[in-house]
């Protein structure tokens, strides 16, 4: 298996790739430039199985529909947002981008608490990781050594928690409980800015030191 990160949308969020020798692959986080990230697939000849949410704010949802409709493929979504896709306010498009309202259609596949996914040959834990918002999940790829993190962990940083259904405790009790117990040498794959691996934030991120 390999991935690829693609920063995409009005605020350059990390879409991933992860895909096998065959060419398949799975999507996370497609947030906008549909045209760049389908030219790039095709490009790569590589063919998507689905679309995976860390969560439903705008920037992250962005190419959804493009993707979707472009390869007939489902989106995987927490039922805790499962209405925000279709919700400017909700989705919180209004307030960032004004009259530019970013929506797409329901999820397909919609995840109800902590659970394996099999998806053709790829297979991953969900992990639930609320805190920067209510349905906020961590997709674990035990044995490529990754998670798809979304907003809840960066580098050295960890997710806002001012927004609707922030909490910022509860994003603190998720990481720790969640994410801090994967094998150090696991890379996250961060919403934002580049990669990092547990050990790294376990010995040197601020926030979580702090306590």
């Amino acid at each position: 298996m390999t991935w690829t990160q693609l920063p995409l949308g009005p605020i350059q969020t990390n879409a991933y790739i992860l895909n096998n020798s065959k060419g398949d692959a799975l999507i996370f986080d497609p947030g906008g430039d549909a045209d760049t990230l389908l030219q790039w697939l095709q490009d790569k000849q590589i063919t998507p199985l689905a679309i995976l949410l860390t969560h439903a704010h705008f920037d992250h949802i962005g190419a959804v529909d493009a993707v979707r409709d472009a390869y007939s493929i489902p989106v995987y979504l927490h039922k805790n947002e499962e209405n925000w896709l279709e919700d400017p306010e909700l989705n919180r498009s209004t307030a960032f981008l004004g009259r530019t309202k970013v929506t797409a259609r329901p999820a397909e596949k919609i995840l109800h608490g902590e659970q394996s996914l099999q998806i053709g040959s790829f297979s991953c834990n969900v992990l639930e990781t609320p805190g920067h918002s209510p349905g906020s999940v961590s997709f674990y790829f035990e044995n490529e050594g990754i998670v798809f993190s979304g907003d809840a962990l960066f580098a050295s940083s960890i997710g806002r928690t001012d927004l609707p259904g922030g909490n910022h405790q509860q994003l603190l009790e998720s990481i720790h409980s969640k994410l801090m117990d994967l094998p150090e040498e696991t890379i996250v794959a961060c919403g934002h800015g580049p990669t990092t691996t547990i050990l790294r934030e376990m010995d040197s991120n601020p926030f979580l030191n702090a306590l």
